[in-house]
């Protein structure tokens, strides 16, 4: 018989995957979690499932840019040797005007829906505009839907090699760094699924990054509804969740929690925010690259669960006397539009963390 806990957890994770699975299906996801981009501009996001897996070969023992190749004379591509990923991965660089001197480094995560092509932090929260002007180099990861950015404990006969760990904290900032000028100082953004990974890799690497955006995520691995969320996320995209953090009892997804682990973020600059579910200014008919009905059928319980769960944080927080600026919005649902404005909101914060004025 499982002992009362257990069976509490399987409830949960049950109710939890039913609920996130049926209404990707239902509803789809066009903005919600960075859906895939697909003509035409709203599409059935995560309901659609993933691309094949990237195949692996067996990479230098050192990361090395292999090769660079323009979308424009201040946005890249760039295709990175990983050994810890066994292929070459692909991220999109923005530049700075004014590419004389160094610079400090924002690294942008995706959501649960990473689209192998791009990242919607540009094609849906048209990033590559707002940092137009900013003095930084700007990292945007490409690829890895429903990986959370982690080192996973195996391969997924879906979702593949992810060990997106190693590859984001250890082998890609020095290469950014000595390619592109980079000065050490750096911040990382997420949204959704990314949003957690940004906390993640924050409070797994402290000497990392100085500063830290997360809007819309959950932040609590090792509860049970925590558990539940991360290994729904996965399950929406055919992956095994245990080739993730292993079996639910694994002490993996308790050294992923990063509520548990908050004081480990002492001395960052924190950003969170998130709305509360209810349909605010953006969820309306005629606004672009948005699917109405579905940022407020799906995104609308899903912002309100996310809610809660950027509450814990930041109470969490507050008691260990980390300082935590966060946005509370009245309204909102889970979806790319409000994203873009606390990209700009949060900008002040994190701009003011690493030196650019």
């Amino acid at each position: 018989m499982l002992a009362r806990r257990g069976v509490r957890r399987w409830v949960s994770s049950a109710l939890t995957s039913a609920a996130l699975v049926s209404g990707a299906a239902v509803f789809g996801a066009p903005l919600v979690a960075a859906a895939p981009p697909a003509p035409p501009p709203v599409s059935t996001g995560s309901s659609d499932g993933p691309g094949p897996a990237e195949p692996t070969t067996k990479q230098p023992s050192t990361p090395t840019i292999k090769r660079i190749e323009p979308i424009n004379d201040r946005w890249l591509r760039v295709f990175v040797a990983s050994p810890a990923m066994s292929r070459e991965v692909e991220v999109q660089v923005l530049l700075p005007r004014d590419q004389s001197h160094p610079r400090p480094t924002v690294y942008m995560l995706d959501g649960r829906s990473a689209d192998g092509d791009s990242n919607n932090w540009t094609r849906l929260g048209h990033a590559d505009r707002f940092y137009a002007d900013k003095d930084v180099n700007v990292v945007l990861t490409v690829g890895g839907p429903a990986s959370f950015y982690a080192d996973w404990q195996r391969p997924d006969p879906v979702l593949g090699t992810n060990m997106w760990e190693t590859f984001l904290t250890k082998e890609l900032p020095p290469l950014i760094d000595a390619k592109f000028k980079g000065n050490g100082r750096n911040a990382v953004m997420g949204v959704s699924m990314g949003a957690e990974a940004a906390m993640m890799l924050s409070f797994r690497h402290p000497t990392l990054y100085t500063a830290i955006g997360a809007h819309s995520g959950c932040f609590s691995t090792g509860t049970d509804i925590g558990q539940a969320q991360a290994r729904a996320v996965v399950a929406t995209y055919q992956g095994e969740p245990d080739n993730m953090f292993g079996k639910q009892d694994d002490p993996d997804w308790l050294a992923h929690d990063v509520t548990l682990h908050a004081d480990a973020l002492r001395g960052k600059t924190i950003y969170l925010s998130v709305g509360s579910g209810v349909p605010g200014v953006h969820d309306v008919p005629g606004t672009p690259d948005l699917d109405v009905v579905s940022a407020i059928g799906f995104g609308g319980p899903l912002e309100a669960a996310t809610n809660a769960c950027t509450r814990r944080l930041a109470d969490r927080l507050r008691s260990l006397g980390i300082p935590v600026t966060a946005h509370f919005r009245a309204t909102g649902t889970h979806s790319w539009p409000y994203w873009e404005d606390e990209l700009a909101l949060s900008w002040p914060t994190i701009a003011g963390a690493i030196g650019v004025r």
